[in-house]
C-alpha cells in the first residue's frame, strides 16, 4: 500500500478542519489519517466508496475463479491509469 505524504492528516486536523479534509478526501479519493504518528483511518470519498464497494460485491458474489480474473484486470488497469495522489 502507497500513503502518500499529500494524503495524510492528522487526527487533530479532521477534529478541527473536518470540511477541509474532506475536500482534500475528494481531491485525493481518499486520506489517510494518522493518531500518534501511525495509521489509524481512512476517509474515502463517495466516488472512491463508490469504486471500492463495486469491486467487493463483484467479488464476494463470483466464484474463487471469477474473482481472481476480476482482480487481474483491476490490477491490470491500476498500472496503465495515472495515479492522481502524485
Amino acid at each position: 500500500m502507497k500513503i502518500y505524504k499529500s494524503a495524510i492528516v492528522s487526527n487533530s486536523d479532521i477534529i478541527k478542519n473536518y470540511k477541509t479534509q474532506r475536500e482534500l478526501a475528494e481531491t485525493h479519493g481518499k486520506i489517510y489519517i494518522f493518531k500518534n504518528n501511525q495509521p489509524d483511518a481512512v476517509l474515502f470519498s463517495i466516488n472512491a466508496f463508490e469504486r471500492i464497494s463495486e469491486v467487493i460485491e463483484a467479488i464476494e458474489n463470483s466464484d474463487e475463479e471469477a474473482a481472481i480474473r476480476s482482480l487481474e484486470a483491476i490490477i491490470r488497469n491500476r498500472n496503465t491509469e495515472p495515479n492522481p495522489e502524485q
